[in-house]
């Protein structure tokens, strides 16, 4: 673990403890490049123009994953760089991380791809035995739902865990009051979008199974959650006295 640094940064701001990238970090990128890598919509050139526009159409779902693992991804960069942790429960609570990404990239993808086909009127696959079937029957969505929320809230509540564990060496890193107010933040941030995750699960299951789809739109509160909680920190961040340099 890297020590706490002298300032070099303005006062008020996080001072970066993790100049170097880790093994844990190194580890980490190929990982998050590997979940991207299963997330294409083919692995294969199309051989006709028919099989390029039946790719083109995965274009809005895949860029909808990478969004998603993108912001994962900027979350982790953004721990390590601020705190520079690589002792053992940290390396465990990474693992337990890269874990989950890798489980839910398949349904993550399944979940946007089957959302996007249903749009654009085309809700309906074929199966192994060539049938037509939906992508999705009306009483699995709840489950899916489930599943997806679940799948969500476990990767926030993780860094939920890795901030608490960063304010618990708040001594060792030679945390200023700033950095300790940044990190109760990113705790308060990464525990509502859990329980906003968990808020849809629950929803999907408390909903009639024919409007259990509607769960989805529970998401929406994520962009208002945090808008109200960067809004009410930040204002309570700026009555901070500024440490002396």
């Amino acid at each position: 673990m890297h020590g706490g640094t002298a300032r070099t940064t303005t006062p008020g701001q996080f001072r970066k403890r993790g100049r170097e990238i880790s093994r844990i970090e190194a580890f980490s990128d190929v990982v998050f490049g590997f979940a991207l890598t299963l997330l294409v919509v083919s692995l294969e050139v199309p051989r006709t123009f028919a099989g390029l526009i039946e790719d083109m159409r995965g274009f809005l779902p895949f860029a909808v994953c990478f969004a998603v693992l993108a912001y994962v991804w900027w979350a982790h960069h953004q721990f390590f760089r601020r705190y520079g942790l690589d002792d053992v429960v940290t390396a465990v609570l990474n693992f337990v991380l890269l874990f989950v990404v890798l489980f839910y990239v398949y349904p993550l993808k399944f979940m946007f791809t089957g959302i996007f086909n249903e749009w654009s009127g085309r809700g309906e696959v074929r199966a192994a035995n060539g049938a037509l079937e939906h992508w999705v029957e009306v009483q699995q969505v709840p489950t899916l739902f489930v599943i997806y929320g679940i799948g969500y809230a476990t990767v926030f509540f993780i860094f939920v865990l890795l901030y608490w564990h960063a304010l618990g060496k708040r001594t060792e890193l030679e945390l200023d009051a700033f950095e300790v107010f940044d990190t109760k933040t990113s705790m308060i941030e990464n525990a509502f979008m859990c329980a906003v995750s968990l808020a849809v699960a629950a929803t999907a299951k408390l909903l009639p199974t024919q409007l259990s789809g509607l769960a989805g739109y529970v998401f929406f509160l994520i962009p208002v959650g945090m808008w109200i909680i960067g809004s009410r920190r930040g204002a309570q961040r700026r009555k901070l006295p500024l440490p002396s340099v």
